[in-house]
Parts: C-alpha cells; structure tokens; sequence
C-alpha cells in the first residue's frame, strides 16, 4: 500500500464519518442503529484474502470521481443519506477496481451491497416505509385475531383485542432493525448463492421477509399481552423483540436461499 492508497483510505474514512453525523437523528435509536456499522468489517472479512497489485496505485478515473461528488453534492441538497452511501460505495469500488485482482471483482461486486447498508440512510431517508410497515401489521395482526375468535376493533395502527389496547407505536415498525435484518439476509444470501446469479435475483425478497418478519413480532407481542399482561408486553419482552425479528430473518433467509443452493452431484465429487 502506497501513499496514493492512504489518502484514499483516508478520504473514504472522513467521508464515512461526515454521513454519519450529518444528520445525528438516528441517535435516539442509536441501540438498533449502530449494529449497521458491522457491515463494513463484515464486508472485508467475506472478500478475504485481500491482494493489493504491487506497483503505484494510478489515480481515480475521472468519470467515477466526478459521479461520487455529483451524488454526495445531490444528496446534501436533498438530505438524502442513500445518494451520499452510493456515492461512497462508489468511490470504494473504484478504488478496489484498480487495486485488485480482476479475477476477484465479480465476488466483490456482489458484497458491494454491504458498504451501502453500513450507514443510516433507511432510519434517516425511509420513515414511510416504518408507516407502511406498523399499518400493514396492525391490519393482519387484527385479521388473524378476528378469525381466531378474539373481538377485535381496528383502525390505523391502533387495535383492540377483547378490549385490551395495542398500538403500534413507532417503535414497533421496525425500520431500525430492518437494515440490520438486510444486513444479515445479505451475508446469507453471498454464503449459500454468492456463486451464482440467484444471488442478485434473491436481494430484493428480502425487504419481503423483513416485513414478514416484523409483522410476526407485531402478533406474538400482542399474544403475550394477551396472556401476560400489557406491561409485561411492553417492557423487556418488547425491547428483545428487535433481536427476536433479527433472528427470525436469519432464519428465514437460510431456509429459503439453501433450497436455492447449487447441489454438488456425484459425479463432480467424484
């Protein structure tokens, strides 16, 4: 690694820091939100053996260089913390393009989805969907009681089941673990599909399983308040049910992306 390379490093570094703390509103889910910053360890420890080519580092293209600061430009203009993780992403790939093997960029580009997912752009960017996540599981959740037998009134993301209240807070839509839960369906989906191109085919079905998986929490909380009382519902029940839903997603993802894996037959073994 020349001095080229640390001032890229660097550059990318203070980059980083400058997205994370444009907008400090994700602090006050800084327990759910923080976890997100495993992406980027995870995404050099899924791309080792890391073998930098020997010889002075070229410069970055232009091309690439003036698309990185065109999206970090739009996305301070717009606030919007995606365009700026792209724009990161980008410059990150550029880089590992020209430093790289090219027999190993096809793997790389795939983990490429890590870096983007390792800052706050669905807490910051994406607050309709957390909307649209308690709306749509406030409305199963009072389906699958009224069909259970349970009196159920409903409207919006306030329920009431046998004259128990249940609203679905803001707290319970989920948003601040669903990048988490992208995080690790991510990692799954490079381990059992890497190899192959269901891998991109699979991406989107995540955010499928994330909100299936909230919506799963959203019924077994109000299960519990059911049978346990409202505040024993509401209180470490409810703080543990962010990892609860992050373990179901892994769950899920595994099932589904191994039925998908490419089977050895024999007579490859052989």
């Amino acid at each position: 690694m020349n001095k080229r390379d640390g001032f890229t490093l660097l550059t990318l570094g203070l980059l980083a820091v400058f997205i994370w703390f444009r907008d400090t509103s994700w602090m006050s889910t800084s327990d759910d939100t923080l976890p997100i910053l495993i992406a980027l360890p995870v995404f050099f420890w899924l791309g080792m053996p890391w073998k930098l080519k020997e010889g002075e580092s070229p410069p970055l293209p232009t091309g690439p260089t003036v698309a990185t600061v065109c999206l970090f430009l739009f996305g301070i203009l717009i606030e919007s913390t995606l365009l700026m993780a792209i724009g990161w992403t980008l410059m990150l790939w550029t880089w590992l393009k020209l430093r790289t093997p090219t027999e190993t960029h096809s793997s790389l580009k795939k983990l490429l989805v890590l870096p983007i997912m390792s800052f706050p752009w669905i807490t910051l960017d994406l607050q309709q969907v957390g909307w649209w996540f308690r709306l749509s599981g406030a409305w199963i959740t009072a389906q699958l009681f009224t069909i259970l037998g349970y009196e159920v009134t409903y409207e919006g993301t306030t329920l009431a089941i046998d004259q128990l209240p249940i609203s679905v807070e803001a707290a319970c839509a989920g948003l601040n673990t669903l990048q988490s839960m992208l995080i690790a369906g991510s990692v799954v989906a490079f381990i059992l599909l890497g190899s192959t191109n269901r891998y991109w085919i699979n991406l989107p079905i995540l955010f499928v399983m994330a909100w299936f998986a909230n919506t799963l929490r959203i019924i077994l909380i109000s299960a519990v308040a059911l049978g346990f009382g409202r505040e024993f519902a509401m209180g470490a029940f409810h703080t543990w049910g962010g990892w609860f839903i992050l373990v179901i997603m892994f769950g899920l993802c595994w099932l589904i992306f191994q039925a998908q894996e490419p089977k050895i037959s024999n007579s490859s073994q052989a």
